[in-house]
C-alpha cells in the first residue's frame, strides 16, 4: 500500500512534465523563456518585475517542460470553440423565448426556474468561450513574445519610477532569440532619485495646525527621504483619520492638497501640505455628540405595536419587544453625549455591537444641527434559532476521516444577550494501533451544551460591564460528553468548563482563561493485548497504566494569542503569531488528603501537573508567488504530588506526523535517543505511540506557486520529544543538557499542494536525514538514498496526505 502511494506521487510529478514549450509554435513566434531587469540599484526591483506583463511559464529545470502548459494543451486538444459558440447562441435564443413567455403568461414558477438555469448556463459558456474549458483554465498557455505588451510594461515601469522619486529615469528593452526561444531584458537607467528637502504646512485653521503639529509621530513624509507618491497617499489618509478622531466630522482627505516643488539642480523637492477651506462653511469645525438613540427594529411589521422605550446612561433605547438588556447594549456603545466626535469610537461601537451576534446588521448614522450630532444606531434582530450543519474530512495516519457536526444556537436566551448552544459531532479518525494491528479508524462522538454570556460573570462588580465592554468580554459555561472507540480501548469523558475570553481593541491580542475545567474520565474497555503492554511497562517502572484508570481531572489554564501584522494575510506582508499557554492541573488537590497513585491497589487515579507551551509562527512573502514559512514549538509538562510521575494521557506531548516532524509517523518520534523495537528485517517498526513530557520542534518551509491551483514546497523539520527524568522502559528518552542537541531528529522533503482557496489538499514526501534512534555516530542516514533506493531503507520515507497547511 505504501509502495502504491509513492508510485502515485511520482506519477503525478511525471504527468506534470508534459511536452516542450516550443512545440507547435508558428513561424516568427517565440516562447518567452526568461525575463531579466538590469540597472536597478536604489528602486524596488520586485515592484518593477510585478509591472511586467509577460511572465515566462514555470519550467522544470534542465528539461524545458512546463506542467501548466501541459495541462493547458491537454484541455485544448478536446476544446471545440465552434461548438461552444453554437451552444451559447442556442441558450441565448432559448432564454429570449422563455422571457417572452414570461411577459405573456406572467410569473410562472417553472418558467422562472428555467430562466435561472439558462442564465447560469450562459454565464458558464461565456467563461468557457473566453478562457477555455476547465483544464485550460487550470493550466496556462505558452507565453509568446509580444512587443505591444512589452511597450505597455515599459510605460508602467517608467510611471512607477517617477512616482517613487526617479523623475529623470528611462526604461528600454532588448530581446535575444535562439531558435524559438526569446530572452527579454529590461534596461533601467534610474538616474539620481529626488529627496525631500523640506515639508511645510499651510492652513488658516489654528486648531488643525495645532493637532497636526502635536501629532507628528507617525508622519509618512520625512526630510531627506526619497520622494514616493505612496507616502503622499498614506500621509493624506493619516491626516484624515487624525482630524476625524479629534472632532472634525465633516473633514475628508479631499481637503488635503500637496504641492511638489522640484529643484533639478540639487535633485530635491519641497513638499507643501495645504489644508483647503470647506465650501459649505467658513472653516472646518469640531462637532460634539448631542444625544444617542439606539433602536432595534422589528424583523417584520407585526411587532411594531409592542415596542418599549426607556433611557439608560444618557442613551435613548427603543425596542420592538421588551426582550433586550439596555445595560449590555450600553456597554458596547463608546460614544458619550457632550463628547467630541471620534471616528475610532464609532467604528469600535459598531464592531462590538456586532460581536454580540444578536443582530443582522448594525448601522450608525448621524444627524447634524450646526456643530451638534445626534447619533442613531439602527439594528434588526438576527434569527432567534440557527441550525448549522457541517460535513468534512480530516486526514490522520494517511486515512481519510469523515465527520459530521451540527449545532443549534438560541440567541438572547436569558434576554441579556446570552447564547445557548447545543452541539453534536461524530466522525472517524485514522490511528495506528499500539498493539501492532495496523492502522484503524477510531470512532468519536461528542455532545456539548454551552451558555455564552457577553460579559464577565462578576456579580459583585457591576462596573465591569462599562470597564470591559470594549474588549468583547465573554464568559463560556459548558458541559460536554465525549466517547472514543480505538482499537485498544474505549474511553469516555464528561467535562465541565468555565472560561473567560476577551481581546484588545486592535484585535492584536486575544486572551482565554479557563477558571475551571473538570473532567471525569473512564476507560471501560481495554483489550487484553493493550493491557499486557501497559502491565509490561509497569513492570519496567513506567506507570502509564495510571492514565487509563478512572479519574477526576481538574485544571486551571490561560492562553494568549498575539497576532503581529494581521497574521493570515501572509501573501502580501510578513506576519507572525505567538501562542502562549499555561496550565495547572489538580491544584485543588493540595487542599485535600487524597491517595497517591503509587499506593498499592489503587483503583482511582488523581493527577497534579504544570504545563507550559509556546508556539511561534511566521510567514515572510518573498514576492507574490514565493513565501517562507517558519514555526517553532516548545512545550513542557511536569507531573508532581499524587500523580506519581504520570500525566493524564491527553496531556502528554507527541512528536511526528503531518503537522509535526513529517518524516516520522504520527506520535512515533522519540523520546530522545530511545530506540523502538526492530522487525525481523532489522529496521524500526515504530509500533507504539511515544508520549513525552517535553517537546521542541521547528520547521522551515519554502512555498512557491507553480501554476494555477498548484503549489510546491521544500521543507526541513528539526525536533524531538523527551521525558523529564529517566524512564527505565525507554532508555535514552530523558532530557539531558549535555546530549539533547545530538538527539534532534531532522527530516526534509518536498510537497505538492492544490490550493482552491476554500480547500487545500496537501501531499508531503518527507525523508529522515538524522535519526536519533540510531546508535551515536550512525544517525546520519540520508546517504541511504540512491537511484536504486529513491526512498531509502524501509520506514525512512513517509508520504503525508493532509487537508490545509501544516502550519
Amino acid at each position: 500500500m505504501k509502495f502504491t502511494k509513492y508510485i502515485l506521487f511520482l506519477s503525478l510529478l511525471g504527468f506534470c512534465l508534459g511536452c516542450s514549450l516550443t512545440k507547435r509554435l508558428q513561424e516568427n513566434e517565440y516562447a518567452l523563456f526568461e525575463v531579466e531587469i538590469k540597472g536597478v540599484e536604489k528602486s524596488d526591483e520586485e515592484a518593477l518585475a510585478g509591472l511586467n506583463q509577460l511572465e515566462p511559464n514555470f519550467r522544470i529545470p534542465l528539461i524545458n517542460r512546463s506542467p501548466g502548459v501541459s495541462i493547458y494543451r491537454i484541455g485544448q486538444s478536446f476544446y471545440d470553440s465552434a461548438k461552444v459558440q453554437k451552444n451559447l447562441n442556442e441558450k441565448k435564443e432559448e432564454l429570449e423565448e422563455v422571457n417572452a413567455a414570461l411577459d405573456t403568461l406572467g410569473r410562472d414558477r417553472q418558467l422562472i426556474k428555467r430562466a435561472d438555469k439558462l442564465r447560469s448556463r450562459i454565464e458558464s459558456l461565456e467563461e468557457k468561450e473566453e478562457f477555455g474549458n476547465s483544464l485550460m483554465r487550470t493550466g496556462n498557455p505558452v507565453t509568446i513574445l509580444d512587443t505591444t505588451r512589452i511597450e505597455s510594461s515599459l510605460r508602467n515601469m517608467e510611471g512607477y519610477l517617477k512616482n517613487n522619486g526617479f523623475f529623470d529615469s528611462k526604461v528600454s528593452y532588448e530581446v535575444e532569440t535562439k531558435k524559438n526561444k526569446a530572452y527579454l531584458t529590461y534596461l533601467v537607467d534610474e538616474k539620481s532619485p529626488y529627496v525631500i528637502d523640506s515639508i511645510y504646512l499651510r492652513s488658516e485653521n489654528e486648531k488643525i495646525k495645532e493637532i497636526l503639529e502635536r501629532n507628528k509621530q507617525g508622519n509618512h513624509l520625512e526630510k531627506d527621504a526619497i520622494y514616493r507618491q505612496e507616502d503622499i497617499v498614506s500621509e493624506r489618509n493619516r491626516v484624515e483619520d487624525l482630524l476625524k478622531n479629534n472632532g472634525f466630522y465633516m473633514f475628508s482627505k479631499t481637503f488635503v492638497e500637496y504641492n511638489i516643488y522640484q529643484d533639478t539642480s540639487s535633485k530635491t523637492v519641497t513638499v507643501e501640505q495645504l489644508i483647503r477651506k470647506p465650501t459649505f462653511a467658513e472653516k472646518h469645525e469640531v462637532y460634539t455628540i448631542d444625544s444617542i438613540n439606539f433602536r432595534i427594529n422589528p424583523p417584520t411589521d407585526e411587532f411594531s405595536d409592542r415596542e418599549t422605550e426607556r433611557d439608560y446612561k444618557d442613551i435613548n433605547f427603543n425596542f420592538y419587544q421588551d426582550r433586550y438588556s439596555e445595560k449590555i447594549l450600553a456597554s458596547r456603545v463608546f460614544l458619550e453625549p457632550g463628547g467630541v466626535y471620534n471616528r475610532k469610537d464609532v467604528i469600535e461601537s459598531q464592531r462590538q455591537i456586532s460581536n454580540l451576534d444578536l443582530f443582522r446588521f448594525v448601522n450608525l448614522t448621524f444627524d447634524t444641527l450646526g456643530t451638534s450630532l445626534t447619533a442613531n444606531i439602527y439594528t434588526q434582530p438576527n434569527q432567534k434559532y440557527q441550525l448549522t450543519n457541517q460535513v468534512g474530512l480530516s486526514v490522520t495516519e494517511q486515512l481519510p476521516g469523515p465527520f459530521f457536526s451540527t449545532s443549534l444556537r438560541n440567541r438572547n436566551f436569558f434576554r441579556a444577550g446570552e447564547i445557548l448552544e447545543f452541539s453534536f459531532r461524530a466522525g472517524l479518525e485514522g490511528v495506528a494501533s499500539a498493539t501492532d494491528q495496523g492502522v484503524y479508524q477510531s470512532r468519536e462522538v461528542g455532545l456539548s451544551t454551552a451558555v455564552i454570556f457577553p460579559r464577565f460573570l462578576i456579580p459583585f462588580a457591576p462596573w465591569s460591564l462599562d470597564k470591559f465592554g470594549r474588549y468583547n468580554p465573554n464568559t463560556r459555561t459548558q458541559i460536554s460528553y465525549n466517547h472514543t472507540n480505538r482499537p485498544e480501548y474505549t474511553r469516555n469523558s464528561l467535562n465541565g468548563q468555565l472560561a473567560y475570553t476577551w481581546a484588545t481593541r486592535n484585535q492584536r491580542q486575544q486572551f482565554t482563561v479557563n477558571l475551571t475545567e473538570i473532567s471525569y474520565v473512564r476507560t471501560p474497555n481495554i483489550t487484553p493485548d493493550f493491557l499486557d503492554v501497559l502491565n509490561n511497562l509497569a513492570d519496567q517502572g513506567n506507570n502509564l497504566i495510571f492514565s487509563f484508570l478512572p479519574s477526576f481531572v481538574s485544571s486551571i489554564s490561560a492562553q494568549s494569542v498575539i497576532n503581529f501584522n494581521q497574521y493570515g494575510n501572509w501573501r502580501s506582508r510578513p506576519s507572525s503569531l505567538l501562542r502562549l499557554y499555561m496550565e495547572s492541573g489538580g491544584t485543588s488537590l493540595n487542599l485535600f488528603d487524597v491517595p497517591n497513585n503509587a499506593e498499592e491497589g489503587i483503583e482511582f487515579a488523581n493527577f497534579q501537573w504544570l504545563k507550559l507551551q509556546a508556539d511561534f509562527r511566521r510567514y515572510y512573502p518573498l514576492d507574490q508567488k514565493q513565501t517562507l514559512a517558519y514555526r517553532a514549538n516548545f512545550g513542557i509538562a511536569q507531573p508532581y504530588g499524587v500523580s506519581a510521575g504520570i500525566l493524564p494521557y491527553e496531556k502528554y506531548f507527541f512528536a511526528g506526523g503531518g503537522t509535526s516532524i513529517r518524516a516520522w509517523q504520527a506520535r512515533r518520534l522519540g523520546p530522545g535517543s530511545f530506540s523502538p523495537e526492530r522487525g525481523p528485517d532489522g529496521f524500526f517498526d515504530y509500533t507504539f505511540e511515544q508520549p513525552a513530557e517535553m517537546i521542541f520542534e521547528t520547521m522551515l518551509e519554502y512555498r512557491r506557486n507553480i501554476y494555477g491551483y498548484f503549489d510546491m514546497a521544500l521543507f526541513i523539520d528539526v525536533g524531538n520529544a523527551w521525558d523529564i527524568g529517566a524512564d527505565p522502559s525507554r532508555p535514552g528518552g530523558d532530557f539531558r543538557f549535555d546530549r539533547f542537541y545530538k538527539e534532534l531528529a531532522v527530516g526534509s522533503g518536498i510537497g505538492l499542494r492544490m490550493d482552491f482557496d476554500f480547500l487545500i489538499i496537501r501531499l508531503d514526501l518527507a525523508t529522515k536525514a538524522i535519526d536519533p534512534a540510531q546508535p551515536e555516530g550512525e544517525r546520519w542516514i540520508l546517504d541511504n538514498i540512491s537511484f536504486k533506493r529513491p526512498f531509502g531503507v524501509r520506514g525512512q520515507t513517509v508520504l503525508n496526505f493532509g487537508i490545509g497547511y501544516p502550519f
